[in-house]
C-alpha cells in the first residue's frame, strides 16, 4: 500500500500548487494526505481538466454526463454551499486522468497512440461501457469498465489501493469462471480473491471476442504485480494474447507535446 500512499502524496503536493499558482478555484480533502478538489473558474474551464479536453467533454453530451458524478466525500465534508464536489473534480481521479487523454481530440486519430493500444483510428470513446458479463442464473453483470475504443476495453487506475478483493462467491458467480480461469490459481486472502475488476475485465473480453488492457502508473508496481498474477491464471493462450498492459508514461509518447506537459506538471507523468 506505500505506492499507493507514496503517489496521492505526490500529487496532493503537485496540485496544491498547481492551485494555489493558477488561482484555481479549490478545496482540500480531509485526511493526513489530503485531495485536491478542483472547481469550475468558468464555464469554459476547470482546474481538474486540460482546456482542450475540457471544452470537448462538455461538448459531447455522453461525456459531460460523466461530470455529474457526486464525490463520495462530499456528503461527509462540507463544501462551500454553492459547490457539490464530484468525482472528477478529484486531482486523484483515475477518471479524470483518463479523459484529460482521451478526450483531447474528438476520436483517437493518432495511429501512433493506435499501435500502442492495438486499435485503427477514428474510434469515439465511450466511458463507462457494461459489458454485459454472463452470470450463471441467467442474467448479467451490471459492471462498468472505464472505456471502450471499439473491440478494447480500458481499466484504468492511479492512485486506488488495488483492484478490489471480493468473496469467493462472487466470483463463482459468473457463468464462464472455470472456462476462462483456472480458478485455484488465482490471488486469494482466505475466502477472498483479489483483482476483481481484473477477473470481471477477463471475463468481458471473453464474453465480447474483445480486448482488455490495464493503464495505470510505472510508479505502481504493486498493481501491475497484481494483473499479471490474474493474467497467469487465464486457461487460453488466445484470449491471453487479447490482454494486455500499459501504463501512462508509456503512453504520453504519442501524445501532443501540450498535453504532455500538462501531465508533466499535474501528474507527474513523464515519457
Amino acid at each position: 500500500m506505500h505506492w499507493a500512499a507514496a503517489l496521492r502524496q505526490e500529487l496532493s503536493v503537485r496540485n496544491q500548487q498547481i492551485a494555489i499558482a493558477t488561482g484555481s478555484a479549490h478545496e482540500l480533502t480531509a485526511g493526513e494526505t489530503p485531495s485536491v478538489i478542483f472547481g469550475c473558474n468558468d464555464k469554459h474551464q476547470h482546474g481538474n481538466f486540460h482546456p482542450t479536453s475540457y471544452r470537448n467533454i462538455c461538448a459531447n453530451p455522453e461525456w459531460a454526463r460523466r461530470l455529474a458524478k457526486v464525490h463520495t466525500g462530499s456528503r461527509k465534508a462540507a463544501p462551500r454551499a454553492d459547490w457539490r464536489w464530484m468525482e472528477l473534480d478529484c486531482a486523484n481521479s483515475s477518471d479524470a486522468l483518463l479523459m484529460n487523454i482521451f478526450c483531447y481530440r474528438r476520436t483517437v486519430a493518432s495511429r501512433a497512440q493506435c499501435a500502442l493500444l492495438g486499435i485503427v483510428p477514428g474510434h469515439v470513446p465511450e466511458f463507462g461501457f457494461r459489458p454485459r458479463i454472463p452470470l450463471r442464473n441467467g442474467k448479467t453483470d451490471r459492471t462498468e469498465i472505464d472505456l471502450r475504443l471499439g473491440d478494447l476495453m480500458v481499466e484504468a487506475k492511479l492512485t486506488e489501493t488495488d483492484f478490489q478483493t471480493a468473496p469467493a462467491e462472487m466470483v463463482q458467480r459468473y457463468r464462464d469462471i472455470e472456462q476462462v480461469f483456472n480458478s485455484g490459481e488465482l490471488p486469494r486472502y482466505g475466502d477472498s480473491v483479489s483483482g476483481y475488476q481484473l477477473i470481471r475485465g477477463v471475463l468481458a473480453a471473453h464474453a465480447t471476442g474483445g480486448s482488455f488492457c490495464v493503464l495505470c502508473d510505472a510508479r505502481r508496481p504493486d498493481l501491475i504485480e497484481n494483473w499479471y498474477s490474474v493474467m497467469r491464471a487465464v486457461r487460453n493462450c488466445g484470449l491471453r494474447c487479447r490482454l494486455q498492459l500499459l501504463t501512462w508514461q508509456e503512453l504520453t509518447a504519442s501524445l501532443p507535446r501540450p498535453l504532455n506537459q500538462f501531465l508533466e506538471g499535474k501528474y507527474g507523468i513523464t515519457r
